[in-house]
């Protein structure tokens, strides 16, 4: 994670070297890419070429929530979070090691208990995650020291340099972290699939002179591979400088970078400041490493809150769903396929990890919030997104348009901004106002090229479009739908699934919008649910367009296709639920199996589907008395349903197939003692201010010198507790001097984290406290 400023940034432009294979869109590269520089691939399980990661040889999108163990340390709850983010239509995480946790003593590395990594990676794999690896040894993630233990301050040598002294005090824990790393990884039959080298290694102070150093980002790298890591390496530049790019000296495998374009100002959430969209990544990413995936390592989820902040429910204001709508389409107008949102469940700093300009919550403002509750509406956002581009392999080849010329394109509008992602058969457009920052409502119609009918003029029937403030939205042409070809749709699409010879697809759009879409052949239309739907012909697609409601609307053509169309707020509820597989894919996310699994409608949360012997099995959360609906995957003779495995009373419409059932809510009953009648004890937790307490065995301030390279010493001894090895929490000195009978004043001072505090007594007397 990125905050503050870096001391020094020397931007690099690197035009990358490596040249690329050439491959038809959606082809499968044999081996991962490579050039003469490059080393002989180490597997063939995971690959990539210019545009996406392969797993066993089909292509992917990696979608992807940050979510640390150590801030949950309930190994037992990891499925759940896992679940939670499955659910959204991810399917990897993100994960952080911190080496303080791991190696509190030098030498001693210690991976047990709630420190076991193996229960963590046992629930990605249930859950169907893949992971990527994040084992520093920085790591920043606002712990304490950026993940660096307290002892590593008595090491001679400066950190994160080629500085031997600093090299081999990270040997024992990185040997240690990426074996664990090696043995999960899925060359192993584990879910570790990326792992990324160092931290943000992006900028140093002046006093650094060899940065960016291809010896120490060189030696991380070594130290993975020595311990038997032989999945892709990918980085994370703090900005998009082009540091390590494939082709440089020590260059990752995949260049990658992060990206918190809104900033952390929680206390004014509604202000969006000029010029924070990024819009030039992409050119930068062609400069710098054109034949990788366009990776984004760290994209803003939510923000950290300091000490004395406005709460994280403020930064779920500034970073809420208008805020995913508008930047993440942003990031995808680039081809973006390999995604990691941070944070997607922030969790708790237990224990003193924490960074000091924080507090014990790291809630984050993230759609998961620590208490694991998946209530905020930019849950069900990002929930709309990932799911569109899991539904949508074209996307994963498309090529992004260079969008300098965005402002007015396609619309004639230059308050619009228009951005393509040109495929070899479906075309896809990110539309947002050009002030991206605008709360203005502008309505527009979008002349758009296809490959079937030409430039078409959008709507066709009528009427005007609309795009309000502080809002984006994908525009297709040619949008393949389980072999129909959608010629368009100005309404977004949630997702599509195909069941033998029946199609189902479902769109939204916002409050008060007008949508058109059009089938190529789609012949004859009719609605069965709901009404205002408006049809026409227009060279030999069927045209339809509709005004947005709460009240859906379901549309049948005589192709086989099924339209469901919603308002935004109504596609929240529903779900896409990936089938388990018998082979090598397990639970995880199967591009060529995912075209059949179920879509399912209602519930807080649905965490697993299975469809097996006529039965459909859901499992999931929910919070009162719930309808659900199972709009498509239900077998054609459903025999029995079951909700977290009860059987439920369920209905099948004999001509949809659609199956549907009530599952009641019994809130449970909890009974909490009376407090006030409870016998309560209590015990001296400050032995240490009696003058008879004997503090004999503590340790003496006796150094002459001091490991604190910052500040010189201004007393005699050192007085810095990190000298003497206590480096975090609560520190207790105490000082003996023989008082003459003349002293009027004592003179005390004292430094620590962002806000410390004190409190001094003299023998048993309470002086005073700082805080």
């Amino acid at each position: 994670m990125l905050f503050g400023k870096l001391c020094k940034a020397a931007l690099l432009s690197a035009a990358a070297v490596q040249s690329a294979t050439a491959l038809a869109i959606g082809g499968k590269p044999n081996l991962m890419i490579r050039d003469s520089y490059k080393r002989e691939p180490l597997q063939d399980i995971v690959t990539w070429d210019e545009h996406s990661l392969f797993v066993h040889g089909e292509r992917i999108i990696f979608y992807s929530g940050e979510f640390h163990p150590y801030r949950l340390p309930v190994p037992s709850l990891w499925l759940d979070v896992f679940q939670k983010i499955k659910a959204l239509g991810y399917n990897g995480v993100s994960f952080y090691t911190d080496w303080a946790l791991l190696e509190g003593k030098p030498g001693v590395f210690n991976a047990s208990g709630v420190f076991d990594f193996q229960p963590f990676f046992d629930a990605a794999q249930e859950a169907g995650i893949y992971l990527l690896a994040r084992p520093g040894p920085y790591i920043n993630a606002e712990v304490s020291g950026g993940g660096f233990p307290g002892w590593l301050q008595r090491v001679p040598g400066t950190l994160r340099t080629r500085d031997p002294s600093y090299l081999h005090a990270t040997d024992n824990y990185a040997r240690n972290m990426n074996e664990i790393i090696a043995k999960a990884q899925i060359t192993n039959g584990g879910p570790v699939i990326l792992a990324q080298p160092e931290n943000e290694y992006s900028g140093a102070t002046d006093d650094v002179p060899e940065f960016p150093d291809p010896v120490y980002f060189g030696y991380v790298e070594q130290q993975m591979r020595d311990a038997g890591v032989v999945v892709p390496l990918i980085s994370n530049d703090a900005y998009p400088h082009g540091y390590f790019t494939p082709g440089s000296e020590a260059g990752a495998d995949i260049y990658g970078h992060d990206g918190y374009p809104l900033g952390f100002d929680c206390a004014n959430p509604y202000t969006w400041p000029d010029n924070s969209l990024p819009t030039y990544y992409l050119d930068l990413h062609r400069q710098q490493s054109p034949s990788t995936p366009y990776s984004i390592i760290e994209f803003q989820g939510g923000a950290f809150d300091p000490w004395g902040g406005n709460g994280f429910e403020q930064c779920v204001k500034l970073l809420g769903p208008e805020f995913e709508r508008v930047f993440y389409k942003n990031d995808f107008s680039f081809g973006l396929t390999i995604f990691n949102i941070y944070m997607t469940y922030g969790g708790t700093n237990w224990g003193n990890l924490g960074h000091p300009g924080g507090y014990t919550s790291y809630d984050y403002g993230a759609v998961i919030k620590e208490d694991r509750v998946v209530t905020r509406e930019k849950y069900s956002e990002a929930k709309l997104e990932a799911n569109f581009l899991q539904a949508s392999p074209a996307y994963w080849t498309a090529w992004a348009q260079n969008n300098t010329n965005a402002n007015g394109s396609y619309t004639g509008n230059d308050a619009l901004a228009v951005t393509a992602l040109l495929g070899e058969q479906t075309n896809f457009f990110v539309l947002r106002h050009a002030a991206f920052n605008s709360l203005e409502t502008t309505e527009y119609s979008i002349t758009l090229p296809s490959k079937s009918q030409g430039n078409i003029t959008i709507p066709q029937l009528g009427g005007s479009l609309s795009l309000h403030g502080r809002d984006s939205k994908w525009h297709v042409t040619d949008y393949d739908v389980g072999g129909i070809n959608l010629v368009y749709s100005t309404a977004e699409i949630f997702t599509w699934k195909q069941y033998d010879h029946k199609r189902v697809l479902v769109v939204y759009g916002g409050p008060g919008e007008m949508h058109e879409l059009a089938v190529e052949g789609g012949g004859h239309a009719k609605t069965v649910e709901g009404d205002g739907v408006k049809y026409g012909e227009k060279n030999g697609a069927t045209v339809m367009q509709y005004s947005v409601s709460a009240d859906r609307k379901v549309v049948e053509l005589g192709c086989g296709l099924t339209v469901y169309l919603l308002d935004r707020h109504s596609a929240y509820n529903y779900w896409v639920l990936d089938l388990p597989s018998d082979n090598v894919w397990g639970n995880y996310t199967h591009p060529s199996h995912a075209v059949s699994a179920p879509i399912v409608n209602g519930g807080y949360l649905l965490r697993t589907v299975e469809v097996k012997d006529g039965c459909v099995h859901l499992t999931g959360d929910i919070n009162s008395t719930t309808n659900f609906e199972v709009i498509g995957g239900a077998p054609h003779h459903t025999r029995e349903m079951t909700f977290n495995g009860e059987k439920v009373h369920f209905k099948q419409d004999h001509w949809s197939g659609v199956v549907t059932a009530t599952v009641s809510y019994d809130e449970p009953s909890v009974d909490l003692p009376n407090l006030s009648t409870i016998g309560w004890k209590s015990v001296d937790t400050l032995p240490e201010l009696k003058s008879d307490y004997d503090d004999s065995l503590w340790t003496d301030a006796n150094l002459t010198q001091t490991y604190n390279t910052l500040r010189n010493l201004t007393t005699p001894r050192s007085l810095y507790a990190s000298d003497y090895g206590y480096n975090t929490g609560y520190l207790l000195f105490r000082g003996h001097f023989t008082a003459k009978g003349g002293e009027s004043s004592l003179y005390l001072a004292t430094q620590g984290g962002s806000a410390f505090g004190h409190s001094v007594w003299v023998n048993s007397t309470f002086v005073g406290s700082f805080d």
